[in-house]
């Protein structure tokens, strides 16, 4: 009797009244998307980095991310609004080089004269994507990217300086700030700048140098990018947007759901306990990225507490998605009252991939964003996958066994219902396979482009 009582939610009367319906819509829209994956800050530090060589010149990557144009038009209203420095900065995309330090080895300085002023230049070098060509000799016919005696006997260019074919309409792009060592100095400091930003674009950072009684030189310090719009990262900007909308559209849902509770408060049961511990959990997911990329935006950096908590409640979604989806293909509350003797299987199962997806999201989400190894992510995301594709076939095949008692039990309704439940099901993995083969495919387009790019620069 206890039995029959605690699944009335299944019986034919609620079933003409809608509620296996709307439970399986649900489950289906907002559960199946699980394996569409989402896809660290503005300020670059630099803790003792070395050069390396390329060509006849050394070089060290500062940093590369998309950045807008200044907004030369401000509103008056949000100028007078913020404080003095606020101001200053209001509308404006720039990067800015702090506390930049250039340590050349003993050796070296010591093969210097005491009374030059001038013993060692290093050069840091801004340099859209498309004006990359213009780094280096090749307009000069020449495979070199520093100067060198000959290339400078038509003055193209400055022995011991890298090469940069200036355009007379566009003067300022590429832009080199130069910084010199004195005397026997084992150590120089750049000069404070701030240098805006008036073109959008894709813009990478190099600090070069071209004399090779400098090898074994380190650089320390930072440098500060940000957009019209704050420190977001061209590519990161709209996201913040995007969780902004998404936790508006998991409240609207909350709502709606918490409405067919108190409809059919009398047939619950405690499936629907853990759906809407799922919707909850969503809301809280966006609701931390949204706040966590609004303060990256205010400050440059990513808040480690906020983050630390969204790639959290991410991974326990994720998991608690792909469980329920599991036991509700298992016929749980339809044809098992338990799971019976598979309830380790399927709780180590959730536990092993809430471990992976967790590390994975840190590594994702914690990591410089202009990293171009990704080998600790690379290999997070393999067992995630493989992870997935167990949740798949448990999935798909649970439902055949589902389907086939629902046939024998000649229980038509539920069978119906299920058998649109699988549909539905198949639909969301198909599209979501082929999102997943789209993503990967414009991220490895991405990555291509963008090593062909700084090779294009620094070979």
């Amino acid at each position: 009797m206890g039995y029959n009582r605690e699944y009335i939610c299944f019986s034919s009367d609620l079933i003409r009244n809608g509620c296996f319906q709307k439970l399986t819509f649900v489950v289906t829209i907002y559960l199946s998307c699980f394996l569409i994956r989402q896809v660290g800050g503005s300020i670059h530090e630099y803790q003792n980095e070395s050069f390396i060589r390329r060509s006849n010149s050394f070089f060290f990557h500062g940093g590369s991310e998309g950045l807008y144009a200044s907004d030369l038009h401000i509103d008056p209203d949000k100028k007078g609004s913020s404080s003095p420095e606020d101001n200053h900065l209001n509308g404006k995309s720039f990067i800015r080089f702090e506390s930049i330090t250039f340590r050349r080895t003993k050796e070296s300085a010591e093969r210097k004269n005491e009374m030059q002023q001038k013993t060692g230049l290093v050069e840091a070098i801004i340099v859209e994507v498309k004006d990359r060509e213009k780094i280096g000799g090749s307009y000069l016919h020449s495979a070199a990217i520093c100067c060198t005696p000959d290339l400078s006997k038509d003055g193209s260019c400055k022995v011991g300086e890298v090469i940069i074919h200036q355009d007379p309409n566009n003067p300022y792009h590429p832009q080199r700030m130069q910084t010199f060592f004195e005397g026997k100095n084992e150590d120089t400091t750049m000069v404070l700048q701030t240098v805006e930003i008036n073109r959008t674009g894709m813009y990478y950072l190099y600090f070069m140098f071209c004399d090779p009684e400098l090898t074994g030189m380190m650089i320390s310090g930072r440098t500060v990018w940000r957009n019209q719009g704050g420190y977001l990262p061209g590519k990161m900007a709209p996201l913040m947007t995007f969780f902004g909308l998404m936790s508006l559209a998991y409240l609207g849902l909350g709502v709606v759901w918490f409405l067919w509770f108190l409809q059919y408060w009398k047939d619950i049961i405690q499936l629907h306990y853990h759906i809407t511990a799922v919707i909850g959990l969503g809301m809280c997911e966006m609701a931390l990225w949204y706040f966590e990329y609004a303060n990256f935006n205010a400050t440059g950096s990513r808040p480690m507490g906020i983050t630390l908590w969204a790639v959290t409640c991410s991974a326990v979604k994720k998991t608690v998605s792909r469980l329920l989806l599991l036991v509700v293909s298992m016929g749980y509350g339809v044809l098992r009252p338990t799971l019976g003797g598979i309830t380790f299987k399927v709780l180590l199962l959730g536990l092993t991939y809430f471990f992976f997806s967790e590390a994975l999201g840190l590594v994702e989400n914690l990591g410089n964003i202009d990293d171009l190894a990704g080998k600790a992510r690379l290999f997070l995301v393999l067992p995630v996958s493989l992870l997935d594709a167990c949740f798949i076939v448990w999935i798909f095949s649970a439902l055949s066994q589902t389907l086939e008692k629902l046939q024998i039990r000649r229980s038509m309704a539920k069978f119906a219902l299920y058998r649109k439940f699988t549909n539905s099901l198949a639909i969301s993995v198909l599209l979501s396979i082929a999102w997943i083969g789209y993503e990967n495919y414009r991220s490895c387009m991405h990555l291509i482009k963008l090593l062909i790019r700084v090779g294009s620069v620094v070979f």
